[in-house]
């Protein structure tokens, strides 16, 4: 097993997945591909899942889980983010690739405006986009610019840990949720009690923590997080959507002076289809846009806010980004015209702007 994932992690992959029944396959450059001929059986990945789980009382229960979140490193490869579930009553794992380096803003090749909000003082800063598009690499490149930059105590709280930041000008403090936390919101709460200058997320599941983020960044810290949602747009929608109806009007009010920006991405294939290069938009919150977002029937004005904002705040739009790495020669027309169809289609069942990106 650990020869296959070495192997894997060597061939840039991005996922795992072992499943009773199939053979061993990664995530390459988007693509699912077989890294084996041979079937798995299912006490083979029961065995596998046993290897990955490092508590003795969840291996002691093995059988009776059904979705089990955990966290495993091998040696010289690299960490995993790991999912254990039930599928056809046996065992599938699906790893997430953690690489022991942690990313730089510049090696992830992100817009030089995530340098200017990684050094915000305090306001809500979001990283949105949909599953496998490299949030977590860009908020651990935030941490590490912050670390690298700046005097500050950060305190991440997330489920799992994934990149391990080594305290270099600052303080870094992560806490798992499950293991040093009761949960996201407890562990957020008890954050602003711990003396932090930066707040960081692994993600806002729920409206209490969306709340207590929005008071966070209302009480003079900086938040980063993080948002399974497909665009500027949509993120912004997500959250007022979990305002009560009859507090809606105030709650826009509050995350309109609280947000920082919001940065939304998606992961598109190079020319030589051998790596992928981020697509950004980002939305700054000036005042014009905040003024926008307390009124929730102008939120579609944010798109042109966006554009008409580069050259002076660093804003942008997809569009635009994706016309640079044309321009670039980074990605071709036809993945280009590709990413836009896609972020264009409408959710099944609603219009664009209210789908969710999870």
């Amino acid at each position: 097993m650990e020869k296959i994932i070495k192997a894997a992690v060597e061939r840039g992959a991005s996922d795992l997945h072992i499943k009773a029944g199939d053979v061993f396959r990664a995530r390459i450059n988007g693509k699912l591909v077989a890294l084996t001929k041979q079937r798995l059986t299912p006490d083979q990945t029961r065995a596998i899942a046993l290897k990955l789980i490092s508590s003795e009382e969840d291996r002691a229960r093995v059988d009776r889980l059904r979705d089990f979140d955990c966290s495993w490193g091998m040696p010289g490869v690299g960490r995993f983010r790991v999912n254990v579930l039930r599928q056809r009553s046996s065992f599938m794992i699906v790893m997430r690739v953690i690489p022991f380096t942690v990313p730089t803003l510049e090696s992830l090749r992100l817009p030089a405006a995530l340098e200017q909000l990684a050094e915000s003082e305090r306001g809500l800063l979001l990283v949105t986009g949909v599953s496998g598009s490299g949030k977590s690499s860009t908020v651990a490149a935030l941490v590490h610019h912050i670390n690298r930059t700046q005097h500050k105590h950060v305190v991440t709280i997330e489920n799992p840990i994934e990149f391990l930041h080594r305290d270099l000008s600052c303080s870094i403090t992560q806490r798992e949720v499950g293991v040093d936390t009761e949960s996201m919101v407890v562990g957020l709460r008890a954050a602003l009690r711990q003396d932090p200058d930066v707040v960081v997320l692994g993600d806002l599941p729920d409206p209490e923590t969306i709340d207590t983020a929005i008071k966070a960044a209302e009480t003079g810290h900086l938040v980063i997080a993080t948002m399974p949602t497909a665009d500027v747009v949509t993120s912004i929608n997500r959250i007022v959507a979990t305002f009560p109806r009859e507090e809606r009007e105030i709650g826009r009010m509050r995350f309109a002076e609280a947000l920082r920006a919001v940065v939304s991405q998606q992961l598109l294939p190079e020319r030589d289809e051998k790596s992928r290069v981020p697509a950004v938009e980002i939305l700054l919150a000036t005042p014009a846009v905040r003024e926008v977002l307390r009124d929730g029937a102008r939120v579609g004005d944010v798109r042109k806010l966006m554009a008409d904002g580069r050259k002076q705040q660093g804003s942008q739009t997809y569009e635009q980004h994706v016309a640079d790495l044309i321009d670039a020669g980074a990605i071709s027309t036809e993945t280009a015209k590709a990413a836009s169809a896609a972020s264009a289609r409408p959710a099944a069942g609603g219009k664009r702007g209210a789908k969710s990106g999870g």
